[in-house]
């Protein structure tokens, strides 16, 4: 999930101080609370970290990648942590958002792209996601989801089916290695895989190798069992090597970063990891 550019989208909050401003007996920092949550509740708006328009990442063609704010993983390699806490986002209408994926319908439409909605975790904000899912549709434009799968169960049936393509992190094959690695438990990710494979949901994989986490043979075959779970729905698996580009977030965030001095894989580690895989008869890139 990589660093996007600023919205430079307006902000809500100038419209609820307009609201708020001359209604007698009412606080005006209560009245836009109140409103913004009723807003969230809604689903008319979100808060949004920032997004990125491009190309070959994030799905087939040119994608608009929005960032939404809010994770309740903490992966030790986030190269994001920024992205963690929902009150760290801007708020971000979803009429805004739609206006601004309108403007990229003719650049979607000659890449045979669309839209990613990724994080942070998308799933924390289901009904604002859900929405702009179905808007999203509605213009014909190929939509995708980038998750942990964790909060799997927030994305209703209904909602899958206006998903066109899930990129799924399996972050690691058993409890034992994940729950060190992201605080959380595997499982939900794996049920939320084994409903996109009854659903007909394209899948495409994301496995970091870590050095020191993930990385080991035995890990791998896991992630390769848990993958091989889903035949019918996963189209690839994306290996992707650990950098470390994020380290210098963690330290002015002032948080703990448990990789400091890890250095990426090598090129053998990570042609040994695609060839386990591979050798599943996966397509690996």
């Amino acid at each position: 999930m990589s660093q996007g550019i600023e919205l430079g989208l307006p902000s809500v909050r100038t419209t609820e101080r307009r609201l708020g401003a001359g209604i007698e007996g009412i606080d005006e920092a209560e009245f836009q609370r109140s409103d913004r949550l009723a807003a969230i509740r809604e689903g008319t708006l979100a808060s949004i970290h920032s997004w990125e328009l491009v190309t070959a990442v994030d799905g087939p063609g040119t994608r608009m990648t929005v960032f939404f704010s809010g994770c309740p993983l903490r992966c030790v390699y986030c190269h994001n942590p920024d992205t963690l806490q929902m009150k760290d986002g801007q708020d971000v209408t979803l009429d805004d958002l739609v206006k601004r994926m309108k403007r990229y319908r003719s650049v979607f439409k000659a890449s045979g792209g669309g839209i990613t909605l990724s994080g942070g975790e998308v799933l924390m904000q289901p009904v604002f996601v859900e929405h702009l899912l179905q808007r999203a549709k509605a213009l014909g434009i190929h939509t995708a989801i980038d998750t942990s799968g964790f909060l799997g169960a927030n994305a209703t049936d209904e909602f899958l089916e206006n998903v066109d393509l899930v990129l799924l992190d399996v972050k690691a094959g058993s409890e034992e290695v994940y729950k060190p690695l992201t605080g959380r438990s595997l499982q939900p990710t794996i049920d939320f895989g084994d409903r996109l494979e009854r659903l007909g949901i394209k899948i495409w994989i994301r496995f970091v190798v870590v050095p020191g986490w993930t990385d080991s043979y035995d890990n791998v075959e896991r992630v390769a069992d848990i993958v091989s779970r889903w035949p019918h729905s996963v189209e690839r698996v994306e290996v992707l090597p650990f950098h470390n580009m994020g380290e210098d977030k963690w330290n002015n965030l002032g948080l703990d970063y448990k990789l400091r001095g890890v250095s990426a894989p090598d090129k053998r580690m990570v042609e040994r990891v695609r060839d386990q895989f591979a050798q599943r008869g996966i397509r690996v890139y």
